[in-house]
């Protein structure tokens, strides 16, 4: 994976964070992802196919998707339920089709999305697919921290001999 293929999922999050969120938002270093990830209580997935295959994924501790949610919604949440889930998948939605749009100018080919799925719990872990590259970026904001994680390839053949 190109290391630069990285900075439309990074800009993305910065902009949904700090416009939508209105969070002040500091991002880590990025670095290759672990095996499992780290410990997070709910990951958002969502699949990327066409000219550009992979996987981004965002990891919240409970208290994180908590006020994410909430600042979503304008109001307090307390409890991890189905719209804590629905609400961090819109998240990884969002963060997908603002990178999607970056990538996606003029006459290329469209990047599709899947469905986000939203796995919850503490004792998980996500397996990546062999000979799979995935680069982790932690951030912090008002709100909490959470991870960014992505697997991300381009399939030149697909979109007119580009890299």
């Amino acid at each position: 994976m190109k290391a630069d293929y990285i900075n439309p999922f990074i800009e993305s999050v910065h902009e949904i964070f700090t416009t939508m969120l209105g969070c002040n938002l500091e991002r880590g270093d990025v670095s290759l992802s672990k095996a499992g990830g780290g410990t997070r209580d709910l990951t958002a997935l969502i699949g990327l196919s066409g000219p550009a295959r992979g996987m981004v994924a965002l990891s919240f501790p409970v208290k994180t998707a908590l006020s994410v949610v909430g600042a979503l919604l304008g109001s307090e949440i307390r409890i991890v339920d189905d719209t804590v889930s629905d609400g961090v998948a819109e998240l990884v939605n969002m963060v997908a089709g603002a990178a999607k749009a970056k990538f996606c100018r003029g006459d290329s080919i469209p990047i599709d999305l899947s469905l986000p799925t939203v796995v919850r719990g503490n004792s998980y872990s996500v397996d990546y697919p062999s000979h799979s590259t995935w680069l982790e970026i932690p951030f912090k904001c008002d709100l909490g921290s959470f991870d960014l994680r992505v697997t991300f390839e381009m399939d030149s053949s697909r979109n007119g001999g580009a890299k």
